[in-house]
């Protein structure tokens, strides 16, 4: 190592040092001093050590390397205050209130310090690098990001932000258009960029620790720091400062802080094996639930129709209506089976109602916040009420009035037992509400042209979407049909006033369906139910059933069923449809129809469960006979009859089953400039056509992605 003496301003100091380095038989010259103290004592070496750093701290005497030395002195106690400065800022964005966060703290000292503690853990890998206030800034970035995320998810829904909701990446540029008003993206953006130039400013030209760098000792220091996460983990644990298991996903966050049930969702995922697993015990649980049985001649059709956000307002205390805003609904309640279904979650989390329901699984046995569309139904099929029907014969359906790649639906509904999925891009929907949702009217003649698609008995499985959120709180309805009173607040009124409308719209349509299905010539078994509440901020304490995670839910049907209300949780709906038309097949199905409220029911629920995604398979000896389907978008053909050019040069292809997703493709290239007219006709500029050309309307998703071709044409 060279030296730079700088004489003028320490001479003296500088000629003790040579003299201390000649003493120790070395030539101050000699670059490799260093190294040769190696094989010294630990005393002289950490004498050495510091005359070291004492010849680098004369390169440079200024202000910026003083304070430079003064941050790496207490480096250890600045990261410590920045965890609880981090940790304090995170709570305060996700309780949307710098007054709640105080309380937080105050009245969760321990649970607080725990979560600083999981933030300053990661600050310590800063010591791998010499800019260490550049590294802090971007690790103590990522946790505030979390932390803005949350409370942005939080601001419309009541599910908080988890790890799961980073795969849902893709739909978030659909979604913010859906949630965030121009302004607020535009602050947004500048918000990001703004932080972009502060992370670059720090990177080029921000402090660097200027000492010798102890990889060995700090790496073993990051190392311990990290492996006490456990037992400090287990600790908590055990005097129930934190738990495990998140009943309530959102009331969790609030107990038990964002870092650590963020991170819980991050890592814990899937079902963890039973106590008592093995194949014995899983013949033992199958033996009970006896043989299949069914009578081929007499099977219904059955629809399922999930009803976004939808539950009776009327629970609501002092709220009152100019008029009912379900008469449809209501009138099915009290003529046929009904009752409350307890759902997993509230103001989101649809997809996850909607894996209970197919799957007749429980929810509760996976990773907190977990979303099974986006991890083990990734790669994996799943037993399902689909694939249970198709067994003995049925055609299974799906249908969707939103986009096929929300929740990655296109892929898992091929995993969970569907022939055909009919999404927004298959349908000619003609209204939207306000908030750019599609109106659900559409549905119900894809639930009849599904019917109709096959001669076999058909499940059909809908999802509606019409009174998704969030919900505004200006008014944007200038004369609604149904007013509301009770509310103080104007933009609650404002937000509820909405919501209430768009309900008695679904109402409308489920009135709509009902009669359309009681004309249909065959059996039939309709199912009614609400997938979550809306996120408009109630509490279980302002609602006369004082639970945010019931629905509710009607069995209909045109055979003349006997009615019977209970009380169910979604994954028992399927079952409980089933059963009404004495239909008694699949493992889960069965299983909810024998051994609800039996002894040991969630032992051996959560058995089937593991042995079926994530066990040996059984139950099935070994190997599971279900396979991913060929998934066939929409179930009606998309044809051109007719080509013809107008006087403008404009191609006019005229045809049936067109939509606003319709495309032209010439030799199989897409021509993107392809406009709806109506649904017999689409018309193309600037394209030339020639004899013989093949063309196609394809029906095509936003990203371009074809998602079915349609009959061939030859011009």
């Amino acid at each position: 190592m060279k030296f730079f003496w700088k004489k003028e301003k320490c001479k003296d100091w500088v000629e003790a040092c040579k003299k201390k380095v000649k003493a120790l038989g070395m030539n101050p010259k000699d670059s490799k001093w260093m190294w040769k103290l190696k094989n010294r004592n630990k005393a002289e070496a950490d004498s050495s050590e510091n005359l070291h750093d004492g010849f680098v701290a004369l390169q440079d005497n200024s202000l910026k390397a003083r304070m430079e030395r003064i941050g790496d002195r207490f480096s250890l106690l600045f990261f410590i205050a920045s965890a609880l400065l981090i940790n304090f800022i995170i709570e305060a964005v996700s309780r949307h209130s710098f007054v709640k966060a105080f309380e937080y703290l105050s009245q969760s000292k321990v649970v607080f310090l725990y979560n600083s503690f999981l933030i300053f853990v990661t600050l310590t890998l800063s010591y791998l690098v010499r800019k260490r206030l550049f590294a802090s800034m971007i690790i103590g970035g990522i946790w505030l990001i979390g932390g803005i995320a949350n409370g942005a998810v939080l601001s419309y829904r009541t599910t908080p932000f988890t790890g799961t909701d980073m795969k849902l990446i893709k739909s978030a540029a659909d979604l913010m258009t859906k949630y965030m008003s121009m302004d607020q993206m535009i602050l947004t953006a500048i918000g990001a960029a703004l932080v972009v130039i502060a992370f670059v400013i720090m990177a080029v030209r921000g402090p660097k620790y200027r000492g010798r760098m102890r990889y060995r000792r700090n790496i073993i220091l990051i190392v311990l720091m990290f492996s006490s996460i456990i037992p400090v983990t287990r600790l908590c644990v055990e005097t129930r400062t934190i738990s495990t298991y998140f009943g309530n996903i959102a009331i969790a966050y609030e107990d038990y802080g964002f870092p650590y049930c963020f991170w819980s969702t991050v890592i814990a995922k899937g079902i963890s094996c039973p106590n008592e697993y093995g194949e014995s015990e899983i013949k033992a649980i199958l033996e009970k639930d006896g043989e299949d049985s069914y009578n081929e001649e007499s099977t219904p059709n059955i629809i399922i129709v999930q009803l976004e956000s939808f539950f009776d307002p009327a629970l609501v205390k002092g709220l009152e209506f100019s008029e009912d805003p379900l008469p449809n609904f209501r009138n099915l309640e009290k003529n046929y089976s009904s009752g409350y279904i307890t759902v997993p979650s509230v103001g989101a989390g649809t997809a996850n109602t909607e894996f209970e329901v197919i799957s007749g699984m429980s929810l509760r046995y996976f990773g907190p916040g977990e979303y099974p569309y986006k991890t083990v139904l990734k790669e994996n099929v799943c037993e399902s009420v689909a694939y249970n029907l198709k067994d003995i014969g049925y055609s299974t359906h799906a249908i969707h009035n939103n986009e096929a790649s929300f929740y990655s639906r296109r892929t898992v509904f091929s995993r969970l037992g569907f022939d055909t999925f009919t999404s927004e891009e298959m349908l000619d929907i003609t209204g939207y509400t306000p908030l750019g949702w599609a109106e659900d009217e559409v549905l119900t003649s894809a639930i009849t042209d599904c019917l109709k698609s096959t001669e076999n008995k058909d499940f059909v499985y809908t999802i509606s979407v019409q009174s998704h959120g969030g919900y505004p709180s200006e008014q944007i309805l200038s004369d609604p049909k149904i007013k509301i009173n009770g509310l103080t607040d104007e933009a609650a009124t404002n937000a509820m006033e909405y919501y209430v409308n768009q309900l008695n719209a679904v109402d409308q349509f489920i009135g709509n369906l009902v009669e359309e299905l009681s004309n249909y010539e065959e059996d039939t078994i309709l199912v009614l139910f609400g997938d979550h509440l809306p996120s408009l901020g109630l509490e279980a304490r302002n609602l006369s059933n004082r639970s945010l995670y019931q629905t509710e839910y009607v069995i209909w049907d045109n055979m003349g069923l006997k009615a019977k209300d209970e009380n169910l949780k979604s994954y028992q709906l399927a079952a409980k449809a089933l059963d009404k038309a004495d239909i008694h097949v699949g493992t889960l199905m069965k299983f909810h129809q024998k051994r609800s409220g039996t002894d040991k029911y969630w032992v051996d629920l959560e058995a089937l469960q593991y042995d079926m995604l994530y066990g040996k398979k059984y139950m099935y000896d070994g190997e599971s006979p279900y396979e991913r389907l060929k998934l066939t978008m929409g179930v009606k053909d998309v044809t051109i009859s007719s080509v013809t050019t107008d006087i403008q040069g404009n191609v006019i292809i005229s045809g049936d089953t067109f939509n606003a997703s319709s495309s032209l493709a010439v030799n199989g290239k897409q021509v993107e400039e392809t406009k709806f007219i109506d649904k017999n006709t689409l018309m193309v500029a600037g394209v030339q056509l020639n004899t013989g050309d093949v063309l196609s309307v394809n029906q095509v998703s936003s990203g371009g992605r074809v998602l079915r071709e349609g009959s061939i044409y030859t011009y």
